[in-house]
């Protein structure tokens, strides 16, 4: 999420707060703190303030840890967690990849309502054993509530709750197709948002009563959200068994190292190509660099024809390429992540394929989506 703050890590997982956190964490703090003090007198305002403010933190703790339950499965089928966000809706765990069964995505789904049953149950068993009374006794009555809430809300059926994740993975079982789960489970996602906007309109519409605005931004989050998440399924089931060389440019911007500069001026740049940056080869068609238009301000023009080049080109890393056979969904995926729009495509060999531009994976993506002609 843009605009999240880092602080710290948790097991290794990035740990961040979006800016959002904390006008909830105030609203919260004040909501119990009111509460108690209204349930206990004797209690002064600052005290009642910092056990609002402990209760708070103690159920953002439980948020954490439902999302660590969904981390530490994900992480034990091999899959990197990048990291794990608070914001005003709650937690989320970004993880790496999808699962590669649906009973593994089941899991990971489960886990993190499991993990606040768990608590509720731990937090509930203090409260029982203990004989806790009081603010004590009141404040582990709200921390065992809000983790059965919880578990609860995120088991409703429907993208992106965990619910709607554990869905899919039985659609997934049953159709043998992880894309019809999405789209499934998506418009259940999609219904419910639209059921929370309508409980939170409709009491104004009907009864002239105040609407209830959480209902409305819950229903607007489901709604985005669920409908993004079908959109993307869609894409991933357009690009499934398309790999990288699929999408290779015709024509792409390479030349050979051996070229001289005015050679290589003469054939590609003022021949009326619109290459800025060419790739550059070998001998064997082996990808060695790359050369810009640019460079060539670097080299007085009387020595072009004397200069090739591979004695001008800049090295390219291979963590800069992608395999020919590598799956496109991928690739596109690489492209998001690193923010690039172009990509060399190499063979395992390391001979150059050409060249693959995130335009031209949107141009084949509406090239398969558009219908044949009869």
């Amino acid at each position: 999420m843009n605009g999240t703050i880092r602080v710290g890590n948790l097991f290794g997982i990035p740990f961040y707060i979006h800016p959002s956190w904390f006008l909830v964490l105030g609203l919260v703090t004040w909501s119990y703190s009111s509460g108690l003090a209204a349930q206990f007198p004797q209690l002064s305002t600052g005290l009642a303030l910092l056990l609002g403010l402990m209760t708070a933190l103690m159920l953002f703790a439980s948020v954490v840890a439902h999302e660590l339950g969904h981390s530490f499965v994900a992480m034990g089928q091999g899959i990197d967690v990048k990291s794990i966000t608070l914001f005003i809706f709650g937690g989320l765990a970004s993880l790496e990849k999808e699962s590669k069964t649906p009973s593994e995505a089941f899991w990971v789904a489960i886990a993190g309502p499991m993990v606040s049953l768990l608590l509720c149950g731990i937090v509930t068993a203090i409260g029982v054993t203990t004989t806790a009374s009081g603010p004590l006794a009141a404040i582990l009555g709200v921390l065992a509530s809000v983790n059965l809430a919880l578990a609860l809300f995120n088991l409703i059926p429907g993208l992106p709750l965990d619910g709607g994740n554990i869905l899919k993975a039985i659609v997934w079982k049953v159709t043998g197709n992880p894309y019809k789960g999405v789209t499934f489970a998506s418009r259940v996602g999609q219904i419910f948002g639209w059921v929370a906007i309508l409980s939170g309109v409709l009491p104004l519409v009907l009864f002239g009563n105040a609407g209830n605005f959480w209902n409305l931004l819950i229903g607007f989050f489901l709604l985005q959200n669920a409908g993004n998440a079908a959109q993307f399924a869609r894409v991933q089931e357009k690009l499934t068994g398309l790999t990288a060389e699929d999408a290779v440019t015709h024509d792409s911007p390479i030349v050979s190292g051996n070229l001289s500069l005015r050679e290589f001026a003469d054939e590609r740049v003022i021949s009326g190509q619109n290459w800025h940056r060419f790739l550059v080869t070998d001998d064997d068609g082996q990808l060695v660099g790359a050369i810009a238009v640019d460079n060539l301000r670097n080299v007085p023009t009387a020595l072009w024809s004397e200069t090739q080049v591979k004695e001008v080109m800049r090295p390219i890393t291979e963590s800069t390429t992608v395999q020919s056979d590598q799956p496109l969904l991928e690739v596109m995926q690489l492209l998001e992540q690193q923010k690039l729009s172009v990509l060399p495509v190499i063979r395992e060999n390391g001979v150059l394929v050409g060249i693959l531009e995130k335009a031209a994976i949107i141009q084949l993506l509406q090239n398969r989506t558009q219908p044949n002609p009869a």
